[in-house]
């Protein structure tokens, strides 16, 4: 295949990708929607329920289908070739057991009392095969037709090219055939080279230089990925002002408003209650089991940051040996690390051990989304490195934000305050939603957890911010 017949390719699915998993999407639905109607037409002889057998049955599927298509959505479940099959095939699960558990509840309102749970118990499992089944069919049919995007990526500092190897991790999707240093290479010579690509990567490049890549790509279609700076992830969040005939965007840098920290407060708190139980019950045998194992204490306190700057002691079942830390000095778990137990594995790797905090976010000193609350220690050594990595206390510290599900246990703290400035500056309610539904997926990741390589001398967090500040 020709070089232009390839990138001819490439255009024409880019132009029906889109379309293709819309269809898709409405496919599965519609599929999931049809065995609601076959089990619930079939399984429940409710008398009640005998005047849905017309028009009402419609109203009955719309619902089951709306509710599918938003949960679908807000967990990505849509996904298919984007993420892995894994990912979308989880996120799926978790999104029909929570539609099922509300149409159960939902048939039960109707029946005027409690019905029986079985037939819903079958819908899932028969929605679990058939999710599963298609989410397959259209991830190969993604990967049968994409085109891997043969891309260059023009850089500032020698830092940068971590993006590189985490792009190649995909290279079913993206292929990174040539780096270009903007100290080698002349404007003429970057824009030559980018002509011969599907796409570019900006990553860690001087502001003029950048900006006119980005216009030079913009006007001649060419597809771009760039690495935000801070600046652009604040003024993101900005508001736009069209009271006169220029542009103003208003950025005021004082985190949420009242208004927002009242309604993020209730939402926890309601959260709290409903899940309070169930955290009891696991408290009661993940307790247990760190007793029988070696009689030490349950509860591990720390001193962490929050919002101004205030501390507070996060509270965490022991994962470590006792005096893990005994000259005092923080240690970042390594893969392998003998120091941790064999009940510490467990809970680490389905993420437990971070159960306890729900009193943390009780008593008000966490939320439930938010930037993870480094330790003090921490807090100090990034912030000489990084000034603005104190504007992650611009709200409270959480349980999971986005740093936790789309970073890594050994993520660098730069790229963990971006994922936090834009969590901050992109708040709403239904942001946090979106990420305690997507929090569940990952529990399911062990990749996310993993600790840091056994001959870092210092956390990677640390190591990797040596960088210019025309980055930030």
């Amino acid at each position: 295949m020709s070089e232009k017949e390839r990138k001819s390719r490439q255009v024409r699915f880019d132009e029906i990708k889109h379309t293709m998993q819309k269809l898709e999407g409405l496919i599965e639905v519609v599929a999931l929607t049809l065995v609601y109607y076959f089990i619930w037409r079939n399984c429940y002889d409710i008398p009640s329920m005998h005047r849905y057998a017309g028009n009402g049955k419609y109203l009955l599927m719309a619902v089951y289908g709306i509710l599918t298509i938003v949960l679908f959505t807000y967990c990505e479940g849509f996904k298919y070739g984007f993420l892995k099959l894994s990912d979308v095939s989880i996120s799926q699960w978790i999104s029909l057991l929570i539609v099922n558990t509300v149409t159960y509840f939902q048939l039960c309102l109707i029946a005027n009392r409690m019905i029986t749970v079985l037939p819903m118990l079958l819908l899932t499992g028969i929605d679990i095969v058939i999710s599963f089944a298609l989410s397959y069919v259209f991830t190969a049919i993604y990967h049968r037709l994409y085109i891997p995007k043969r891309m260059v990526m023009v850089y500032g500092t020698e830092n940068s090219l971590s993006l590189k190897m985490k792009m190649e991790s995909r290279n079913d999707k993206y292929r990174i055939m040539q780096t270009i240093s903007c100290s080698e290479y002349s404007y003429d010579e970057i824009i030559s080279e980018i002509a011969r690509y599907d796409a570019v990567v900006i990553n860690d490049v001087d502001a003029k230089i950048r900006n006119d890549l980005l216009k030079y790509c913009y006007s001649h279609s060419i597809r771009t990925y760039l690495v935000p700076k801070l600046s652009d992830i604040i003024y993101s969040g900005g508001d736009d002002i069209t009271l006169f005939d220029t542009p103003l965007k208003l950025v005021k840098g004082r985190g949420l408003t009242p208004a927002q920290r009242f309604t993020k407060r209730a939402f926890d708190l309601i959260l709290c209650t409903i899940a309070i139980i169930p955290v009891l019950i696991a408290t009661l045998f993940i307790s247990i089991a760190i007793k029988i194992e070696d009689g030490g204490a349950i509860f591990y306190k720390q001193k962490r940051v929050t919002r101004g700057g205030k501390t507070f002691e996060i509270l965490k079942f022991r994962s470590m040996i006792e005096n893990a830390e005994s000259d005092g000095k923080p240690h970042p778990a390594t893969e392998n690390d003998n120091r941790i137990t064999k009940v510490g594995k467990v809970i680490r790797a389905m993420r437990l051990d971070e159960l306890p905090q729900i009193f943390n976010i009780i008593k008000g000193d966490m939320s439930i989304v938010g930037p993870r609350p480094e330790r003090v220690e921490h807090c100090e050594q990034y912030s000489e490195k990084i000034p603005e990595f104190e504007f992650r206390n611009k709200v409270k510290g959480g349980l999971t934000g986005y740093a936790q599900i789309y970073g890594k246990y050994n993520t660098s703290a730069l790229d963990k305050l971006r994922l936090d400035l834009m969590y901050i500056e992109n708040y709403s309610l239904i942001l946090d939603i979106k990420l305690i539904l997507m929090t569940i997926r990952i529990m399911f990741k062990k990749e996310s957890t993993q600790g840091f390589a056994v001959n870092t001398e210092a956390s990677p967090e640390i190591t990797d911010t040596h960088l210019d500040y025309a980055e930030r």
